[in-house]
């Protein structure tokens, strides 16, 4: 189990984007060209980082598609962990 509770990807594009910089919901919507719900659902962590969002993320920031992606899956690992067991899965035996 990891040593850590990484950041879902939507606390990490408000706090390294949008307050340092002084956005809102609304302006980053309008320059991603999709709706503020859609923003406002990821940056307070009722949805996932999609691949598209993570491209349009990366045009608009510079943050590469990939590393968004990586911090959604990094994240849903995490949270999947703590359910391990009730997944009802068990190794096969070779």
């Amino acid at each position: 189990m990891r040593m850590f509770n990484p950041p879902h990807p939507g606390e990490i594009l408000s706090e390294l984007w949008l307050q340092p910089l002084g956005l809102s919901i609304t302006q980053v919507a309008s320059h991603l060209n999709v709706t503020c719900k859609t923003v406002s659902a990821l940056v307070n962590g009722k949805t996932g980082m999609s691949a598209e969002m993570a491209v349009r993320l990366e045009l608009a920031f510079g943050k590469s598609a990939e590393s968004w992606l990586a911090a959604q899956a990094a994240y849903d690992v995490w949270q999947l962990e703590a359910k391990r067991e009730s997944l009802g899965v068990h190794k096969l035996a070779a």
